[in-house]
């Protein structure tokens, strides 16, 4: 066995840099984002509605299947070593997390460890423009 746990770290980039990973899945452009919708922008990934926005996004089932077999690769290396995969999104309570979740769900099935951690899920909503940025304070 080569891989000795895994890690699934969800992350929002405008809560800072990126965790270190030797895989990082950045969200933030390809993926719809729940937050624009008004009944989903204060909730987060514990939530079903959220979940079920982000895992029925076309392309997000493909992208939990190809980086559990990105993370069989690493598995079928010769050094043991723990493996890190961190999933990003602009904040960190959506898109990133529900994946991250549903990703160290699938990974656990290996009967590797597989720690979840979710770095920005509790903090404050950014607010954005639609294409994900923050929005700046006025200063008046």
């Amino acid at each position: 066995m080569a891989v000795t746990e895994i890690t699934v770290t969800s992350f929002g980039y405008l809560h800072g840099a990126p965790p270190e990973a030797h895989l990082t899945l950045d969200l933030r452009r390809h993926f719809r984002d729940p937050h624009v919708d008004p009944t989903l922008r204060d909730l987060t990934a514990n939530d079903l509605p959220v979940r079920g926005a982000v895992l029925t996004t076309p392309g997000i089932r493909e992208l939990i299947v190809a980086t559990a077999l990105l993370a069989d690769a690493y598995e079928a290396g010769p050094a043991e070593a723990p493996l890190t995969i961190a999933v990003g999104c602009a904040g960190g309570r959506h898109r990133a997390a529900t994946v991250a979740m549903a990703l160290a769900r699938r990974l656990s099935k290996t009967g590797i460890p597989v720690d979840l951690v979710h770095r920005d899920l509790d903090k404050p909503v950014h607010e954005r423009t639609a294409d994900g940025d923050a929005v700046t304070p006025s200063r008046g």
